[in-house]
């Protein structure tokens, strides 16, 4: 057996090799007989002609003649001809690349004969529909190559319009009324929604490749001529002025327009030249347009959000807070569609980052916190797919939502607005938990500030931070001990500048404000944590422990004994902060804390033995009076029951 499957050498081997040779030979010729007597017998068949089919399109035999050869072309014939080619538009059997072959040539036809600008613009206006069909699935994106001769001819055709004002293209144009022959040339169609498709077809595209490759690049160049063609057709709309078509074709623009940071805008408002038009200016004159004159409240309400989300990217807070306010988005927005709810979130989530670059924690806290406590940031911004979710949704449902997605390059970037919500959270967290560290009754502010801080708690063995998350919660440890020092190295150092503050525009300012406000947050940290160990503190000491100027120091701690957070009073005399022992010490607070939990345990447990065998410390003495007294007191709204039940008690 060995021997058979061996590689053979010498004279025996080359005369095995040529049989197979001839085998192989007869084998072929005998294929070939059998197929030439499969074709004889078809041509001999009565039933009728057959033709060879491939890939399910009928393969004409000879390359159908667009006119006969004594044919006089004029308007008419090439009218019907377009007529005979679009009949065939969505037939089973419909040749998709033949069809647009005959409306070029159709055109060049036209072209030649001098046939007028009319039916020129139909076949153009055919052969873009032509294009927009040639993809059987609605769901996929185009091919890059009539991608590319699409845009061109939607360019060509609205040149034509353009430089033609006789023109006229428009829905309420019927089959009657269309006119091709003399001007006015009317023609049946309708140029916005051509655009509007091409628009939705350029966010496929943009869908359909990988983001981080060059083929992505390449596509993206493509929205300069988006972008014209859309100004050529506003340019267009606003020869007849109808408001619903000019609000949608604007609101076009505006999509293409919101996100793009322009850095004109902040250096108009650096120097004194106002003449450079910039892409503020710009929104405003488009948003301000749909507010005036669009009725349906979808338009209004993306060209709100849109106009607030370029407010917010440009640093122009007071402007985006105020629409966001007077606007009362936040009450409706659950009722409107998800695409909308999607510009929604991102809107908020770029608010918030505006008002942390104007170091207003507290509103960047507001904005950020309900995005960031789902755990889902990722899906409500709808950047992906949390893969531990796929099995929760069906097929249909991963598809309508991966529809919905956007594409990568308007992209939030979500590490930055975490570190940004956690940074916020532990400015407002660290100070209130030192205040009320032994209040029975604190609260969260930041549920999931409050759960990495937990977490880093529990483990044995806390080593250097390595991830951004493990940076903010040692920073926040290093607050807490008043080490403003500490805490401005964990936040602010080189990985945490290359992986978050670097994205920032006008990134050292961003840097500066967070040191400044760690150190205020930290001096009111370390009042708060230490104040019960001094009878009083020099401010000059403060303002050189936490490098502070002495007036921020002085506004600080006047700030916290007007509120009653601090127990103290300033001496100016001396420049000290007196302290007026009225906290109670650690030993002091747990007592407090422990005699109100032992209260309600007995409230609870008199409450039970009530409603089991009646009052057990009132039997046999008057209850209905007692009871009686209780419900008066309740009525008239005295707090001091637990004393009246004291008083009772002695009495039995």
């Amino acid at each position: 057996m060995r021997e058979r499957f061996l590689k053979k050498t010498g004279p025996s081997a080359e005369d095995d090799e040529e049989k197979e040779r001839e085998r192989e030979k007869r084998r072929k010729e005998r294929k070939e007989k059998e197929r030439r007597k499969f074709r004889k017998e078809e041509e001999d068949d009565d039933e009728g002609e057959w033709e060879t089919v491939k890939g399910g399109i009928a393969i004409p035999s000879e390359k159908p003649k667009m006119f006969a050869k004594d044919a006089e072309i004029d308007l008419n014939l090439v009218i019907k001809k377009l007529s005979e080619i679009m009949a065939a538009r969505g037939k089973k059997r419909t040749d998709r690349r033949e069809q647009i072959e005959l409306l070029h040539e159709l055109q060049n036809v036209a072209d030649q004969h001098n046939l007028g600008p009319g039916i020129i613009v139909k076949i153009k206006l055919a052969i873009i529909s032509a294009f927009f069909d040639y993809n059987p699935k609605v769901s996929d994106a185009m091919k890059p190559e009539y991608w590319t001769k699409l845009l061109d001819r939607m360019s060509e055709n609205l040149d034509v319009l353009l430089n033609n004002p006789t023109l006229i293209v428009s829905e309420s144009v019927t089959e009657e009324t269309e006119n091709l022959e003399e001007t006015p040339y009317k023609i049946q169609g309708c140029i916005l929604t051509l655009v509007e498709r091409l628009d939705d077809e350029f966010i496929k595209l943009l869908k359909e490749c990988d983001p981080h490759s060059n083929e992505y690049v390449e596509r993206l160049k493509d929205e300069v001529k988006v972008s014209a063609i859309m100004d050529k057709t506003m340019k267009y709309l606003e020869r007849f002025k109808v408001s619903s078509e000019m609000c949608r074709i604007y609101l076009r623009k505006i999509e293409h327009l919101y996100y793009k940071f322009d850095p004109n805008n902040l250096k108009q408002k650096t120097s004194e030249d106002k003449s450079v038009f910039t892409s503020v200016q710009e929104m405003e004159k488009l948003c301000k347009f749909i507010y005036a004159n669009d009725s349906t409240d979808r338009l209004r309400t993306r060209a709100i959000l849109s106009h607030i989300y370029h407010h917010a990217l440009h640093d122009n807070w007071f402007q985006a807070r105020d629409l966001v306010l007077m606007s009362h988005l936040q009450e409706t927005i659950q009722h409107s569609d998800p695409s909308t709810q999607i510009l929604y979130n991102r809107t908020i989530a770029h608010l918030g980052l505006c008002a942390f670059r104007h170091a207003n924690i507290k509103d960047a806290h507001s904005c950020l916190v309900d995005l960031m406590m789902t755990g889902k940031p990722k899906e409500l911004l709808a950047q992906g797919l949390l893969p531990q979710r796929q099995h929760e949704r069906s097929k249909e449902q991963e598809k309508i939502e991966k529809q919905r997605q956007i594409p990568f390059h308007m992209h939030i970037n979500l590490e930055l607005l975490e570190c940004v919500y956690l940074v916020s959270a532990m400015l407002i967290e660290i100070p209130y938990m030192a205040a009320h560290e032994f209040d029975a009754r604190r609260r969260m502010i930041s549920k999931t500030f409050y759960q990495q801080l937990r977490s880093s708690e529990r483990q044995n063995l806390v080593g250097p931070p390595e991830s951004m998350r493990e940076h903010v919660v040692a920073a926040a440890k290093a607050m807490r001990n008043g080490n403003w020092r500490a805490c401005n190295d964990f936040i602010i150092n080189e990985k945490m500048n290359a992986k978050v503050w670097d994205l920032f525009y006008q990134a050292d300012n961003v840097r500066g404000m967070l040191t400044k406000l760690i150190k205020e947050e930290s001096l009111r940290t370390y009042l708060f944590t230490y104040s019960n160990v001094y009878d009083s503190i020099s401010m000059a000491t403060l303002s050189e422990m936490f490098e502070l100027d002495k007036s921020v120091v002085h506004s600080i701690i006047s700030k916290m004994i007007i509120n009653e957070e601090l127990m103290a009073s300033l001496d100016d005399p001396t420049q000290t902060v007196v302290m007026h022992r009225s906290e109670p010490s650690r030993l002091q607070s747990l007592a407090l804390q422990l005699a109100d939990k032992i209260n309600n345990f007995v409230d609870s447990n008199e409450r039970i033995l009530e409603t089991k065998q009646g009052n057990f410390f009132l039997r046999g003495v008057n209850q209905g009076n007692f009871r009686g007294d209780r419900q008066n007191f309740r009525r008239e709204g005295n707090q001091d029951w637990n004393k009246q039940r004291r008083d009772h008690r002695k009495d039995y």
